[in-house]
């Protein structure tokens, strides 16, 4: 009998920590196992699992003192991951299977009572923290091979079975090296935003925010197209790349909800329900708290719809993610991050009653102003472009033009990009609303003709220091879709324009 150890991963958020699992089987004493490590409820109940697991591949289990340890011993362990690297460490610790191959080796599966190895969430971050931990190979459920290869730079096998595992830790057999063809979903059709009829206003303001990254309001009477026009922001926006589609996909695998088997390279589109609650929207759940919308929503858009219906509580909690393009959870067992940049479209009506015109509101001029308060100040802030929505007065276009498709804009809009991301290239940023305003401020610095609105807006208080910063953003935006080397008077007054508070 001997100590041996296997390798595992803790994942806090998408963040991984490589975990030394330490199997102690003495002689003599009476049978125990002893399970440590600040295990929770789930990896507490492996012990059963993993006996009842190698009895039934008809291994011996040690009647001996098993000690199972769990290093870092300070760091919490949840969920059921760490079946298989616990059971083949009990193996080498009995000395019932060599130990040579578990050196460099990480293992990943829950167990069942009959030895099958089930997939579990979280593969590929996980695989990802142990290859930047220096780990050569890694043995993954079978179902989660596909998922695996996603990861260069670290050798995976797939397995099925523990007795398929035994077998190969033994040299008897060898385990799957390719995942098995999986059929891909096909392509979802994306709306065209020729779709939407008229709101020239709110059409230009989409793609200025598609170029630039900027978030959005829009304001108006039910029925305009406010919708409509936030589900076709995703078709103006570019491809993932690499980087950001493994940052995506890690995030769906720790949720659960991965789609395929292959790299996300379409930014997603969430458009959570009024009534999610502040745990749903940000993040939470008991012990280490899962992914939330605005997470899911990583590099894509977050549509709000209807909301002033979320309610103050709900909205003020955007703020910081907002501003630092991630979500830090604080809970019991630890503090998680979370990635959380992505495009902000909020979509609401003017008042509670919300007529089809204005004319015909019956709300009182103090139920308007409370309705449309729930968007506090310093929210509506971190806001670059708001726009008021026109009531649609005709279902046929009668100039004769077909509204302008999906397929044009997105050209303007990549132009637009391409120019920003050449410009920022040496700062590592990709668009302009990534710019700290301090760079913005002293390295691209504007003509005072051009910054005159900017600062006239600063002295009477139409806008904050923060605002400004935001028009500058807009204003490059504007400048790159206009094909201009910098932003002139006429960008920043256009920029201004977008956060005028009429609008909301």
């Amino acid at each position: 009998m001997a100590l041996r150890r296997t390798w595992a991963v803790a994942l806090f958020g998408v963040d991984g920590v490589l975990v030394e699992v330490e199997a102690d089987v003495r002689k003599g004493g009476l049978p125990s196992v002893q399970l440590l490590g600040l295990p929770d409820t789930a990896l507490q109940e492996s012990k059963n699992r993993v006996r009842a697991a190698i009895q039934n591949c008809k291994e011996d289990w040690p009647a001996s003192c098993v000690t199972l340890a769990l290093s870092p011993a300070a760091l919490p362990k949840t969920g059921t991951s760490y079946d298989l690297a616990l059971a083949c460490a009990v193996l080498a610790g009995a000395e019932l299977v060599p130990p040579h191959r578990l050196a460099g080796t990480v293992l990943f599966g829950e167990l069942a009572l009959d030895g099958r190895i089930r997939p579990v969430r979280g593969l590929l971050p996980a695989l990802l923290a142990a290859r930047r931990a220096g780990m050569r190979r890694a043995v993954v459920p079978a179902e989660g091979l596909a998922e695996a290869h996603l990861v260069e730079g670290i050798e995976v096998l797939g397995a099925g079975h523990l007795r398929d595992v035994v077998g190969w830790l033994r040299e008897l057999g060898e385990l799957d090296r390719r995942p098995p063809p999986v059929d891909q979903p096909p392509a979802e059709d994306v709306p065209d935003l020729s779709d939407v009829l008229g709101q020239p206003e709110a059409r230009w303001a989409l793609e200025v925010a598609a170029a630039g990254g900027h978030h959005l309001l829009m304001v108006g009477p039910p029925g305009t197209g406010k919708t409509m026009l936030a589900k076709r922001l995703c078709g103006l926006l570019p491809s993932l790349t690499a980087p950001e589609a493994l940052e995506v996909t890690a995030i769906c695998s720790v949720a659960g909800d991965l789609p395929g088997t292959a790299l996300i390279r379409t930014p997603p589109f969430v458009a959570p329900h009024p009534t999610l609650s502040i745990p749903a929207l940000i993040g939470g759940g008991t012990g280490l708290a899962k992914p939330g919308a605005v997470s899911r929503a990583h590099r894509g858009v977050l549509l709000l719809d209807e909301a002033c219906e979320l309610g103050a509580k709900r909205l003020e909690a955007l703020r910081t993610a907002l501003e630092e393009g991630e979500v830090r959870l604080a809970r019991r067992d630890g503090t998680l991050r979370y990635p959380a940049r992505f495009q902000l479209v909020l979509a609401t009506n003017p008042c509670p009653c919300a007529p089809a015109r204005d004319l015909d509101c019956q709300c009182p001029p103090q139920v308007r102003r409370r309705y449309l308060g729930k968007l506090s100040g310093p929210l509506l802030d971190r806001v670059d472009l708001r726009v008021r929505m026109r009531p649609i007065t005709a279902m046929t276009v009668h100039s004769g033009a077909e509204p302008e498709g999906t397929a044009a804009v997105r050209k303007r809009v990549e132009d637009a990009r391409a120019a920003a991301r050449e410009r920022w290239s040496a700062h590592g940023w990709q668009t302009n609303t990534e710019v700290p305003g301090p760079v913005l401020r002293r390295e691209f610095a504007l003509p005072v003709e051009a910054t005159g609105l900017l600062d006239r807006g600063l002295e009477v208080g139409a806008i904050t220091a923060r605002g400004a910063d935001r028009c500058l953003r807009v204003a490059w935006t504007l400048a790159d879709l206009d094909g201009s080397d910098q932003p002139g008077p006429e960008h920043v007054a256009a920029a201004l324009e977008f956060r005028d508070r009429r609008a909301a």
